[in-house]
């Protein structure tokens, strides 16, 4: 990162500005390294299409929109730069939809489905769920990290970011705010692989 890019990052907040990931890629294993951190990734790349076609059924992966071969070798990518990097992922968490799924169990080899995370995409539960993401993991510190695999519109809800598919995005649950809600995740770094 150039000084004009750091200085302009902290004026501005780290993580606001949408750089490239080569701006933020340094903090981004470090952060990782220290723990606490609670780490939204959006699926991996699918095939053509936006949301599933009609009378798709969860457990039925034939009904939905899946991962590509080229989402299937980025999944790949993102495990092996974890395990490069030893970062350590205390629980992976995804959606039931296959392809959040399939990209976590590609990724790191092991998931557990958690229904706040399936997508809302033309629903109308998204705040009910993202509240109970942002209240489940208001606790989370260090030396732990979460991986939560999920999709764009329940990572937009949780933190103001619109991810590209295989993004990764480095976050740390912020302070309640009043009335004790739950406050958005702070995006401190984030990554596309």
């Amino acid at each position: 990162m150039n000084r004009r890019e750091f200085n302009l990052m902290t004026a501005l907040g780290a993580g606001s500005l949408g750089l490239p990931a080569r701006a933020q890629e340094a903090g981004f294993w470090t952060l990782l390294r220290e723990g606490g951190c609670v780490v939204l990734m959006r699926h991996a790349q699918t095939e053509p299409g936006v949301g599933d076609p009609p009378n798709f059924k969860l457990g039925e992966c034939g009904t939905q929109r899946n991962l590509s071969e080229a989402g299937r070798q980025q999944a790949r990518r993102v495990g092996a730069a974890f395990t490069r990097e030893r970062v350590k992922l205390d629980q992976v968490r995804s959606s039931a939809w296959c392809r959040c799924v399939d990209t976590a169990m590609l990724a790191f080899g092991q998931n557990t489905v958690w229904t706040p995370l399936n997508s809302f995409f033309g629903a109308s539960g998204g705040p009910d769920q993202s509240n109970e993401v942002l209240r489940n993991v208001q606790g989370w510190m260090a030396p732990r990290n979460l991986m939560l695999v999920t999709h764009q519109v329940n990572i937009t809800a949780l933190t103001g970011e619109n991810p590209a598919m295989g993004e990764v995005l480095v976050t740390r649950p912020g302070p309640a705010l009043g009335g004790g809600e739950p406050a958005r995740l702070r995006v401190l770094a984030r990554q596309t692989f």
